[in-house]
């Protein structure tokens, strides 16, 4: 997979609401992450729907799952959104070139 496939998987992973929330409430959460309960709690989420949108964010490797005896904690790969963000702004301000030769013509 090449490198903007992989960042349109996790933007496209983002471009919802609920899966940005839950993404969103990981940040805040840091390193320690948070459990799928939690998770639940906090934003009011449906146990299956929630497992769905982690299952979205897992996949396209945003967020990681770590089993700790008989619960799952999640958190962000700070790695990974540190990659998404570098990608979008990768270029930021080095300007753009029009080709003017059609207009020539």
């Amino acid at each position: 997979m090449t490198e903007i496939q992989h960042q349109t998987r996790a933007l496209a992973a983002l471009g919802h609401e609920a899966r940005l929330s839950i993404f969103r409430l990981l940040v805040k959460a840091g390193e320690a992450g948070l459990r799928v309960g939690d998770i639940a709690e906090h934003l009011g989420l449906a146990p299956s729907t929630l497992a769905h949108h982690l299952s979205v964010l897992v996949d396209a490797g945003l967020v990681l799952q770590d089993k700790r005896g008989r619960e799952v904690f999640n958190h962000v790969d700070y790695a990974a959104m540190r990659r998404v963000v570098s990608f979008l702004t990768a270029e930021c301000c080095v300007g753009v070139t029009l080709d003017r030769a059609e207009d020539a013509a």
